[in-house]
């Protein structure tokens, strides 16, 4: 009987697909792995355009689509492994590291890193540990890198009401090649029908306002049903879809057409 496993792949720029991350090389990489050694592959699961270090501390919970959905459904498909390309494509910072593998020790299931071969979640070898680990902080000094490189021309952006990046919020779509946001009418509707409950039933519960909105047939930008944490993010937008842009200290009246 074959091994049980899913795939994950993520990136989160477009420099990432320039640098050979791209979501189809991931899938061909992960796609021959299981080939090469013999496991099923169940699914794979996908996140585009979002960070590796992304995640809600007040929640907990990390914010990506494509991950939470490959977390909750661990459980029911019995899955042995995670095979991804590297340890990078599932996390970036510490805290998401902690929240990932605390579910997957959850469900008994572990990591398998196509670029680290020697990787587990549950490694006690000392030098597995230390090449594990020297790999990781080398991948968080690249981020950090990075991330100087590009912190100047946000923060520039940012004080002028300008969107500096990030994932997007609902109701609202990034061309490519444009410096704003434009309103997307459909996701719009759904903002705003997400403020007006909260206004009519001001004592509902976050799960109430999900449960109504599925009722009346609102769906997410994947097409699914609304979920607590979902509603939660849009409502903790609200100083955004009123036209005001903050990026880390930064705030000001930003460019993009108010929703509500």
């Amino acid at each position: 009987m074959k091994t049980r496993v899913v795939g994950y792949v993520r990136v989160s720029t477009q420099g990432q697909v320039k640098d050979g991350y791209s979501l189809a090389y991931q899938v061909e990489e992960i796609q021959r792995f299981c080939a090469r050694h013999n496991l099923e592959l169940l699914d794979i699961y996908k996140d585009e355009g979002i960070s590796g270090a992304k995640v809600d501390e007040d929640e907990l919970t990390i914010e990506r689509e494509g991950l939470q959905e490959m977390l909750s459904d661990l459980k029911w498909r019995d899955v042995k492994y995670i095979v991804v390309l590297n340890t990078s494509r599932l996390w970036r910072a510490d805290m998401v590291k902690v929240l990932i593998q605390r579910e997957l020790k959850r469900h008994q299931a572990d990591v398998k890193a196509i670029e680290q071969p020697n990787y587990s979640i549950y490694a006690h070898d000392p030098n597995d540990f230390l090449v594990n680990g020297m790999m990781e902080l080398l991948d968080q000094y690249q981020r950090l890198e990075i991330a100087l490189k590009l912190s100047r021309g946000r923060r520039k952006k940012a004080q002028q009401g300008g969107y500096a990046g990030g994932r997007v919020a609902l109701g609202y779509k990034a061309t490519k090649g444009q410096k704003t946001l434009s309103v997307d009418p459909v996701q719009a509707q759904t903002v705003r029908r997400v403020f007006e409950l909260k206004e009519q039933h001001p004592m509902w519960s976050l799960a109430q306002i999900a449960a109504e909105l599925n009722q009346q047939g609102f769906k997410t930008v994947q097409g699914k049903p609304f979920s607590k944490v979902q509603v939660k993010r849009i409502l903790d937008r609200e100083d955004f879809y009123r036209g005001i842009y903050r990026y880390g200290q930064i705030e000001a009246k930003g460019v993009h057409q108010p929703i509500i």
